[in-house]
Parts: structure tokens; C-alpha cells; sequence
């Protein structure tokens, strides 16, 4: 057995544990409740963290789709996508209908995250594949443009590509940029990837013009979707025309986890580009797909947020503009960008984790965003309005931001740029 010592020495985890402890990182809260509005963590906290933003999770309604759900295909399945009779339950199979409906797109294939279904976008189109003769095929040659500021789980499935030869990236939303890199790119095949929303700063894509310039120069294009999927789109509500340029992406990538609260992804397409997917992949092929009770109870959910309560989101977002205007009439510094996604501009990352601290002895879940996430010295405690939140919730969390603001001083230079998500070279 090797020593403790040895360890110590060879892998100089101790060391690198006991900082992770001095960031007050080792305890993370843990639920014994719902986690929604509040939750209860040995008391009762509120909580601006939950990405589960419409808390429809605790309607009676959809808590009775998933059981039944699970009553009828049980509560996992017994295998991967590919295993016969195992791998999927017709409850996935109305739920990839219905999103590819949603999306006005031929088909989908669903995953068990979002984050299995950007890697497993990635795996597949930068390697080969030979099931047997004459079903091959070769993305051995792809070339990825990347969004400097897409989210880890892209920058991850691409890491085994050298920075320079088959990967490259562009300034965060800079279409000028992302026109440069692409002439330089001229006769190879590439796909350029960007997200929709961006989680830590909020900012939208110009995705009309970057789908212009892909269209251009011949270059796929993959849309990381997570964070606007079921919650913009429609003309009437913030960023409409921003999403018609989402109908002409060659790939949409929509996650579960954001408005329908759930662990699920899936990517939408055409019919031949989608099956390519599903059988080369990886992340679809060879692991368990969503709980079959929770594709039942995505399509429910679907249904409501699109035909028969689509007040749902409306309402909420009607929420989160008031939500902004409270914290701005505070003097705090937020993100300039209006989704549901807002920042508080803190800078400093030992300063940002000690005000979630502070915040959470006070009865605050709020989580702090720093390096890698965002960019160093750039750290932010992002919130995120919930559906549930009262008044009494949110006048709360203010005057203690503004109390803490007394004693970790932060924010003080309005003209900091916003912070980026994501990992990039450096």
C-alpha cells in the first residue's frame, strides 16, 4: 500500500485540497427539500442559484405527468440508445418529436445532459467512424470556430484538437472576427459554434448575422441553445428578431435543465445529420438516455409552456424586469444585457466567493462565478429570479448585498467590461 507520505508527494492532492478548503469550497449546501424559491439546508434559504427558474416542478400537474411516467416505463431504462428493447421508451420518442417540432427541424436526438450532448456533438464530428463496410464515415479533417466565451463543455469535447490547426475561435459575439477567421479558412470544412444566451453575462448572439457569415463561407453552424430554449423566440417577448436567426442553424443544441427544470438535452436537425449523430456520437450510443419519466414529463411541460400556458413565462419574464430595476435603483452593478440571467459585477474572485459565504450565513444561496468561468478578475455572483420569489425575497437579498457592499467593497467602476463565460486558450 503506498504511503500517505508518497501520495503526499507524488500527487500533491493535500495541498491543492487544502486551498480548494481555504476558498470555502470543500461544504457545498445540501437540499433537504425542494430546491426552488427556497430551500432547506438545516434552515430555511433563499435561493437566487436554482437554474430551475420557473419552479414547475412543484406544480401538483406536473409532478403527476412524471409519476405517471414512471408508472407506466418505470423509473430507468436498461441500457444505451442502441441496445434493443432497452434504450428507449416511446415517452423519449414523443419528446424528440415534439422538440424537433418546436424547433421547426426534421428530427432530434436526446441525451441524458446538455453538457453529454455538446461532447458528444464534438466526438462526432471530429473523428471516424466504420461499422462495417460501406457504413463509414470520416470528420477526421473538421475544423471548429468557437465563440471564445462558449461554455466549458464545448472547449472540453474539443480538447484533444491543437489550438491553430483544427481549432480556432473568435471574439465573443464579433462577427467581423468570425468573418476573418473563416477567410482563413477558405475550403475546409468547418463548423462554427456559438451559444444563443450566455449564462454568466447575459449577453445574446447576433444570430442572424453570424449565420449570414457562416452561410458565406460554406461553415456549419452549431447553436448552443440551453438557456433560451422555451423562453425566447416568440415575436413578443425580448430578443425575437435576434432568434430568427436561430431557424437557419444547421444544429440546435436545447437543454431541459433551464425552463422545463429537468436533467435532459437534445440536439435538433435534419433527418441525415441527426442519425449521424445518434449512431456516431458516443454520448448517445454507448450511456443511458433521460429518465424515461422525465421525457414524460418534458413533453407535458413543453405543452404548457407553448399552447396552454404560455402566460407562464411571459409573467416571469414581466418579473425579472422589475427584478433588474430594484437592484440598479440599489446602485448595483448588474450585467447590461436583460435576460433572466444577472450578474452582479464583483471583480475580484477571493472577494466574490466570501460575499456567497456572507451571503449564505444571512439566508442567501447566491453563487459566485470566478476563473475559469469567467475571465480572471472579472468574478460575478450570478443570480437568477425564481418564478416563486416574493417581494419579501427579493428586498431582502438587496439590503444584504448592500449591507456586505459596506464591508467587501466591490463593483466600484461601472465601466468594467462584463464578464465572459467559458474556457479559451490562452
Amino acid at each position: 500500500m503506498t504511503s500517505p507520505q508518497l501520495t503526499q508527494n507524488k500527487w500533491d492532492f493535500s495541498s491543492f485540497a487544502q486551498s480548494v478548503r481555504s476558498l470555502g469550497l470543500d461544504e457545498p449546501s445540501i437540499a433537504d427539500s425542494p430546491v426552488g424559491p427556497t430551500i432547506v439546508s438545516r434552515q430555511e434559504i433563499t435561493n437566487f442559484a436554482a437554474v430551475n427558474f420557473l419552479n414547475l416542478h412543484n406544480r401538483p400537474d406536473v409532478m403527476q405527468a412524471f409519476c405517471t411516467g414512471a408508472q407506466r416505463y418505470g423509473l430507468a431504462i436498461g441500457g444505451s440508445r442502441f441496445t434493443a428493447g432497452q434504450g428507449l421508451t416511446y415517452a423519449h420518442q414523443e419528446m424528440e418529436r415534439g422538440i424537433a417540432a418546436l424547433a421547426g427541424r426534421q428530427r432530434a436526438v436526446s441525451f441524458a445532459s446538455g453538457l453529454l450532448a455538446n461532447i458528444g456533438f464534438c466526438h462526432a464530428m471530429t473523428h471516424s467512424l466504420s461499422v462495417t463496410k460501406g457504413v463509414e464515415i470520416d470528420n477526421t479533417d473538421v475544423v471548429f470556430v468557437l465563440d471564445r466565451d462558449s461554455h466549458w463543455s464545448l472547449w472540453k469535447g474539443l480538447e484533444h484538437l491543437t489550438y491553430g490547426d483544427r481549432l480556432f475561435s473568435f471574439k465573443h459575439n464579433n462577427c467581423a472576427d468570425l468573418d476573418r477567421v473563416l477567410s482563413d479558412l477558405s475550403g475546409k470544412r468547418v463548423v462554427v459554434v456559438f451559444e444563443s444566451v450566455y449564462s454568466v453575462d447575459g449577453s445574446v448572439a447576433p444570430m442572424n448575422q453570424l449565420i449570414d457569415v457562416c452561410e458565406r463561407h460554406g461553415a456549419m453552424s452549431y447553436v448552443d441553445d440551453a438557456n433560451g430554449w422555451l423562453v425566447y423566440g416568440p415575436s413578443h417577448r425580448p430578443f425575437a428578431f435576434e432568434y430568427t436567426g436561430l431557424k437557419r442553424a444547421t444544429f440546435v443544441m436545447v437543454s431541459m435543465k433551464k425552463a422545463v427544470g429537468l436533467e435532459g438535452g437534445a440536439i435538433v436537425g435534419s433527418d441525415d445529420d441527426i442519425l449521424m449523430l445518434e449512431t456516431h456520437s458516443g454520448t448517445a450510443a454507448f450511456t443511458a438516455a433521460m429518465l424515461p419519466p422525465a421525457a414524460a414529463a418534458t413533453s407535458y411541460i413543453m405543452k404548457l409552456l407553448t399552447v396552454d400556458e404560455p402566460e407562464i413565462v411571459d409573467t416571469y419574464l414581466s418579473k425579472v424586469v422589475d427584478f433588474r430595476k430594484k437592484l440598479i435603483d440599489a446602485g448595483l452593478p448588474i450585467n447590461d444585457t436583460p435576460t433572466f440571467f444577472t450578474s452582479i459585477q464583483v471583480g475580484d474572485e477571493r472577494t466574490s466567493m466570501a460575499l456567497r459565504r456572507a451571503c449564505f450565513a444571512r439566508g442567501y444561496q447566491v453563487p459566485s462565478f470566478s476563473y475559469p468561468v469567467t475571465r480572471r478578475n472579472q468574478a460575478v455572483l450570478r443570480l437568477i429570479l425564481n418564478n416563486g420569489h416574493t417581494d419579501e425575497h427579493i428586498d431582502g437579498l438587496i439590503e444584504t448585498l448592500t449591507d456586505l457592499r459596506r464591508v467587501y467593497p466591490f463593483g466600484t467602476d461601472p465601466t468594467t467590461p462584463a464578464p465572459a463565460v467559458g474556457t479559451r486558450p490562452r
